[in-house]
């Protein structure tokens, strides 16, 4: 449970399935062993999932959906009148998938290939042509069409076409290249994008039917084929063993969705959540197009052995456009326990009556050395050990509080949040698990006593999941400390990996509850005193997935109150509001976040017209450059000239991160002297 309490977040909208023919094929058929491994597939939903799941006709049309959602999300290829002939399987899915019966399945799937192919072909030959492209209309191009209608004709399609290679090659023309780059360019992702289609065989269209069928129960359950269970370590370790990077599909591209912490992206600075990867290049040699690439295929080309260098066209989370991409390199690294490991420091903070020291411990993931565990030695390294070695030594330099930050710790193992939380209680309940049978297991400390009791804080953003959430949920029942940052992800569930006669299950198995019996699911912990935030919840979070499981709620258990931080709430937050207002870094990331969800909101569609379409980059990047450079000015730097992405390029006294450190530490210096935990400054 420790270690599949986390994986759904790595895994989701892994629906690219790995491809291994080499030649064109004829129709795919389904094969006796996948027919048997689709009635196993749906016994498992009905009798193993965590929710209540009937296959019924209802169910049936929301995979059928869905299924459409997995082959043609952007309604590009299939027309209305192809889905409208296989619009008898909305309501036969669940008998089909009982039964095994999967060729109608697969037919859907073939007329998908047909027009896919047949579309590329198109592409190609307007290529071979000669493109004439004028950038002077008033067209614009509409960015997401999940919603959209099917098309009714062909010509409908290839006007929906024409602008989109309009605009692929307006991207690459604004991104510097020539028509010549440009024409090579556009055919390599066409003539990959045409040998990808014409490589399917019937494992990978079984596989997109699968995945079809177990998203529509809910994100983080999965089918795998018999190949991708084989690599079902390797693609976990590409997180400890390659950059460092965990990757998303998102439509055409693919999406980074988070960063393992001490991972070779993460040192670099390179990458950051909801970047999107257009291109990938080994240290020497051309970069390979992945825009409509299937993530497997991605992955494969960014994994590589220790020590070589990958590079990456990168188009960050904050450009306002796609031709604002930049080109990072990374060194493939591995991960060490060491380089996850919880590291503690001292804050001072300048007040009237002097100098106070907060303690702040860093921990990016819930770890512990399994093998030395297991092997019964003394000394093995864990979260929990490390943490309280860093409460030691932090209690000898005479801190007045200490400040947990678990911004960006995605979890790891359940036991470990387990027994951290004993080191700041006396024994209680930590948490409740709720199995598909109802049954609830308790976990708690058992341990008398606790290694730290002052004035405590929790510091969490919307990266901080499952593990993550157990903590700061208990501690915040507990009225143990104060929960500072964003509300977290939402990651509340629990799946196990299952065999079956062909291939492997992932199946959401459980969930957790806090001990004041709400769910951490789908809402995640919302933090006593809410800090702005750049990273984007339609875009990061359990929310921002289909067919998540709901919030919901069990019977609270019994444990006592530590504290009572809700009656100083409403003064923590007037001081917190006084001191955001002078700190230029706090009001950035108050203003940005505004201002990036206000371009979202705008930016549903681009304009065809290259003057146009620069006009509207160049005015959205100068409200960023302005933003940037009042806060730079603030801060005593030199401003910039023009915007850019300067992550790892700047430093200064005050980074944007560390301003919430300084900040949490501050509030809880307010909150100990609401409580009486207040001590005499040092006056040096």
């Amino acid at each position: 449970m420790s270690l599949l309490a986390n994986l759904g977040r790595s895994t989701t909208a892994l629906v690219g399935l790995l491809l291994v023919a080499t030649v064109a094929l004829a129709q795919p058929q389904p094969t006796d062993a996948q027919r048997q491994a689709a009635v196993e597939v749906a016994e498992s939903l009905r009798y193993g999932h965590y929710a209540d799941i009937r296959l019924d006709d209802a169910w049936s049309r929301q995979a059928f959906e869905r299924y459409l959602d997995v082959l043609d999300g952007q309604r590009a290829f299939l027309l209305a009148d192809d889905v409208a002939d296989f619009r008898h399987l909305e309501e036969r899915l669940d008998d089909a998938l009982l039964d095994g019966e999967l060729d109608d399945a697969f037919a859907l799937y073939d007329r998908y290939h047909q027009r896919a192919e047949a579309r590329f072909e198109w592409l190609l030959e307007r290529l071979d042509e000669g493109l004439a492209f004028r950038y002077e209309s008033d067209l614009r191009l509409e960015i997401d069409r999940d919603e959209a209608p099917w098309a009714e004709s062909l010509d409908e399609l290839d006007d929906l076409w024409f602008k989109r290679q309009k605009n692929a090659a307006l991207t690459l023309a604004i991104s510097g290249q020539d028509d010549e780059q440009v024409v090579e360019n556009l055919r390599q992702r066409y003539e990959g994008q045409l040998s990808r289609v014409r490589q399917t065989n019937e494992e990978d269209v079984f596989g997109l039917f699968m995945a079809a069928v177990t998203s529509s129960i809910d994100p983080h359950s999965e089918y795998l084929s018999p190949r991708q269970g084989e690599s079902f370590d390797i693609q976990m370790r590409l997180s400890l063993e390659g950059i460092g990077a965990l990757l998303q599909s998102d439509g055409e591209y693919v999406k980074v969705a988070s960063l393992v912490p001490g991972g070779p992206a993460d040192r670099a600075g390179a990458l950051e959540p909801a970047d999107r990867i257009i291109a990938v290049g080994q240290e020497a040699g051309e970069m390979v197009n992945v825009v409509g690439m299937r993530l497997d295929n991605v992955v494969d080309l960014i994994r590589g052995p220790k020590g070589s260098v990958v590079r990456l066209d990168v188009v960050p989370a904050q450009a306002v456009d796609m031709t604002r991409s930049k080109v990072v390199e990374i060194t493939r690294d591995t991960v060490n326990l060491e380089d996850q490991a919880a590291r503690g420091e001292v804050i001072e903070i300048e007040r009237e009556d002097g100098i106070h020291r907060i303690g702040s411990i860093k921990i990016p993931t819930f770890y512990v050395d399994f093998d030395a565990w297991q092997a019964g030695e003394e000394e093995f390294r864990s979260t929990t050990r490390d943490v309280a070695r860093e409460i030691e030594r932090l209690k000898a330099e005479g801190v007045e509080g200490i400040v947990l930050d678990l911004r960006n710790n995605g979890g790891g193992a359940l036991q470990e949040a387990n027994s951290l939380i004993g080191l700041f209680i006396d024994r209680g309940p930590t948490v409740q698990v709720r199995d598909a049978r109802g049954r609830i297991s308790l976990y708690g400390d058992t341990e008398a006593g606790a290694i730290y009791d002052g004035p405590l804080g929790v510091l969490v953003n919307r990266l901080s999941a499952s593990a993550s959430e157990i903590f700061a949920g208990a501690i915040q029942d507990y009225g143990r400390g104060l929960v500072m940052g964003t509300p977290t992800f939402g990651k509340g569930t629990v799946q196990t990996l299952n065999e079956l006669s062909h291939g492997q299950i992932k199946l959401t198995r459980a969930k957790f509850y806090r001990i004041s019996g709400d769910s951490t699911q789908h809402r995640g912990v919302e933090p006593d005193i809410i800090f702005p935030s750049l990273i984007d919840p339609a875009l990061i979070g359990e929310s921002s997935l289909d067919n998540a499981l709901d919030w919901d709620t069990v019977r609270s258990v019994q444990y006592r109150n530590y504290g009572e931080p809700w009656r100083h709430m409403e003064s923590l937050k007037d001081r917190h509001r006084q001191r955001a207002e002078e700190l230029p870094n706090f009001r950035y990331l108050e203003q940005q976040a505004e201002l990036t969800r206000r371009m979202r909101e705008q930016n549903t569609s681009v304009s065809l017209n290259r003057e146009q379409r620069q006009r509207e980059v160049e005015a959205q990047e100068a409200e960023q450059l302005a933003l940037e450079n009042q806060r730079r000015l603030a801060l005593g730097l030199d401003p910039l000239e023009e915007w850019i992405d300067a992550r790892g390029e700047e430093s200064d006294d005050e980074p944007v991160e560390q301003v919430q450190v300084v900040e949490a530490a501050h509030i809880l210096l307010d909150y100990a002297k609401l409580s009486g935990g207040y001590r005499l400054a040092n006056r040096d």
